[in-house]
């Protein structure tokens, strides 16, 4: 591959994280615990690197929006119609797994 300008390389990371959060939108069968589970992360911590993001840049950015964002509906929506409550197995492998420890 030929070498990026930074632009390019922006466009880049911003169209792949656009499909992300598209992916995202529409596996709502895929549980936040099991996202954590398997990849360390999940949609809440995706909004919250949004958000820390526009902080960074200066741009006021709240929760509830990064969180909007990411969804495609306020969190509290999306838990209502979409999250199911995590079973004893998806809770112990939760605890048992590093990355979100402190």
């Amino acid at each position: 591959m030929s070498e990026l300008t930074q632009e390019q390389q922006t466009q880049l990371e911003a169209a792949a994280f656009r499909r992300l959060v598209s992916h995202l939108r529409n596996r709502t069968d895929v549980q936040n615990i099991d996202l954590m589970n398997l990849a360390g992360f999940c949609r809440n911590c995706l909004s919250n690197w949004y958000r820390e993001a526009a902080e960074e840049a200066g741009l006021p950015v709240t929760k509830d929006q990064s969180r909007e964002m990411v969804y495609g509906m306020p969190y509290e929506e999306w838990k209502a119609q979409y999250q199911a409550e995590a079973s004893d197995v998806q809770k112990a492998a939760f605890e048992s797994s590093s990355p979100h420890k402190s």
